[in-house]
């Protein structure tokens, strides 16, 4: 086996120690979804073959019950298969589970045997063949932070996910002697993850009560999404297995900052970066093709928001003052701007600051790059960068503000229509209008502190 915890068929083979392979697509929430697999099975079999799943597993809420309306799989059409195809080239040790593999699937259809159009990895996949198609690849990083807590997700699932035990009892940004108390728990998640071929580079206590952020290393687009959701399934199971829990809620506490996923990217051709480059862009220089992105990710972002912020909760987030973004602006290394360019030469980047740690990261990087690459295919320019408190300026636009107004406009986007495609904006719209549903149904604990007595 391979030092870095990769695995090619012949590792696997010769590894008898493993004896399981966890097989996964996501969701559209992003959670992982799959079978575990005899290793000898899918050697013979699942390698090659693949296996299958029930389509409607595209269509479920986050109950698993099955929603009408939906084109793409109903008790209408009986609820049929999809084809799971592993791409081995994710194919890795999963170290925090005794003798297990894991590898990520793209989901195909059953008759055509082509990509499913709606799954998030589809989605995905579109994008970075349409940079390719433009000459470009597409690096990128997701830096996610979450909330550690001491209560058991049993226990915590029992208590109505009320009153839980924050890790730290002090904001502990950058303070390391809070952060040595959680270092049993984020020990073992950077050495779980180095040793499944995700490398880490670092983890640090953020600005919330028991909040922390882990980072690992930039990577292609696609390959970054696949680490980004085996290092939330990892982490959740490490925190599982020692007695804590961990959420990726973008808002989990009212009066506490909110947890982000800030996404970096940056386009490259035949090695070297693109962005970079000696154009005035404030206070840096870049290239024609980064002012282009920029401004198409700020012409259009608004349009694909339900992407990066999939949930009712995620809209809880946009608080002024809270490191979370509020108005759309780019600017130089300023961290109240949705759109913040970092680094200089072959590290300059655009780091999109809008999205919340409950983004699935396939449908939030493809909604980036659908945007960027649109900037650059139209030569749009962006407003002037922006400088000082973004926080401040009135005059600028807001990002949306809840989830029902971020999926009305992406419902009727010519934008998000043309570059996902039509059949798949009717097919999340559907998904974002049944979550939106089931939150307007839905009677809170909030309702009964308010109402219950003294109404």
């Amino acid at each position: 086996m391979a030092a870095s915890g990769w695995l090619s068929l012949e590792d696997l083979a010769a590894e008898p120690e493993i004896d399981t392979v966890v097989v996964g697509f996501t969701d559209h929430y992003g959670r992982l979804c799959g079978k575990r697999i005899d290793a000898g099975f899918f050697l013979d079999e699942v390698a090659t073959a693949g296996t299958h799943g029930c389509d409607y597993l595209l269509t479920t809420d986050m109950e698993m019950e099955p929603v009408a309306g939906y084109r793409f799989a109903s008790w209408e059409l009986g609820y049929g298969d999809v084809h799971l195809v592993p791409d081995l080239a994710t194919l890795r040790r999963a170290d925090w589970l005794d003798g297990t593999a894991i590898v990520l699937c793209d989901v195909h259809e059953t008759g055509t045997h082509a990509l499913a159009p709606v799954a998030p990895r589809s989605i995905m996949r579109a994008q970075v063949e349409r940079a390719a198609a433009a000459g470009y690849s597409a690096k990128a990083a997701t830096e996610l932070e979450y909330y550690l807590f001491r209560t058991p997700y049993r226990e915590a699932a029992g208590g109505d996910y009320a009153d839980l035990e924050p890790a730290g009892w002090y904001l502990e940004d950058y303070q390391l002697l809070q952060g040595t108390r959680t270092e049993p728990f984020h020990a073992a998640a950077r050495r779980h993850l180095n040793r499944s071929g995700i490398p880490v580079e670092s983890s640090k206590g953020e600005w919330g009560l028991g909040q922390h952020e882990l980072n690992v290393r930039y990577a292609d687009a696609l390959e970054m999404a696949d680490r980004h959701v085996i290092l939330k399934q990892c982490m959740k199971e490490v925190a599982d297995a020692q007695g804590q829990s961990l959420t990726f809620m973008a808002k989990p506490i009212t009066d506490r900052a909110g947890s982000s996923c800030h996404v970096h990217l940056s386009l490259w051709r035949d090695g070297t970066n693109v962005f970079a480059g000696d154009r005035p862009l404030g206070e840096t220089t870049g290239s024609d093709e980064l002012r282009w992105f920029v401004g198409g990710c700020l012409a259009h972002v608004s349009d694909v928001m339900v992407l990066l912020a999939p949930t009712i909760n995620s809209y809880k987030r946009y608080v002024e003052g809270s490191w979370a973004p509020t108005r759309v602006a780019w600017s130089y290394d300023n961290r109240t701007a949705g759109f913040r360019l970092v680094g200089s030469g072959p590290s300059l980047r655009i780091e999109c600051r809008i999205p919340g740690a409950d983004a699935n990261p396939y449908l939030a990087l493809a909604a980036l790059l659908a945007c960027g690459l649109d900037g650059i295919e139209h030569r749009i320019d962006p407003p002037p960068v922006f400088v000082g408190d973004v926080y401040a300026a009135q005059a600028l636009p807001q990002v949306p503000s809840t989830l029902r107004d971020a999926t009305d406009l992406f419902a009727t986007s010519p934008f998000a229509k043309a570059v996902l495609g039509e059949e798949v904006v009717e097919h999340y719209t559907h998904f974002f209008r049944t979550e939106q549903g089931a939150f307007d149904a839905a009677v809170t604990d909030w309702e009964r502190r308010r109402y219950f007595e003294r109404i």
